[in-house]
């Protein structure tokens, strides 16, 4: 069975991404711990998977996931994190670690080793 993902046109899969991008720049409310704790993925993972998939440094990959240098927008948006935040935080990246060793079907990132 072939994965529709799999099947979907570059220009498609930039827009969605991009769609995405602008989304989490509007939605400054939702913080990272938030989103880490509730998906296992935030703003910084798509930066540093910006980083991977092209020839930015990790620094301007955030940038080009939060519109502005990462220190502004933390200074502008980002809350302390509650212990309760951090928690959850740390559970779901367990689960990250427990499903990527259990399925590492995630394609790697053109360009990059499969084991990066």
């Amino acid at each position: 069975m072939t994965d529709k993902l799999d099947q979907l046109d570059d220009q498609v899969a930039a827009a969605a991404f991009r769609r995405l991008v602008h989304h989490l720049r509007k939605r400054s409310d939702a913080q990272n711990v938030d989103l880490m704790g509730l998906a296992g993925f935030c703003r910084n993972c798509l930066g540093d998977w910006v980083e991977e998939a092209s020839d930015m440094t990790k620094a301007e990959a955030r940038e080009a996931v939060y519109g502005m240098p990462q220190s502004e927008w933390k200074t502008l948006h980002q809350k302390e994190a509650t212990p309760e935040q951090l928690a959850r935080m740390q559970e779901s990246v367990k689960k990250n670690d427990a499903l990527d060793a259990a399925h590492n079907d995630a394609p790697p990132v053109s360009g990059t080793p499969a084991t990066a």
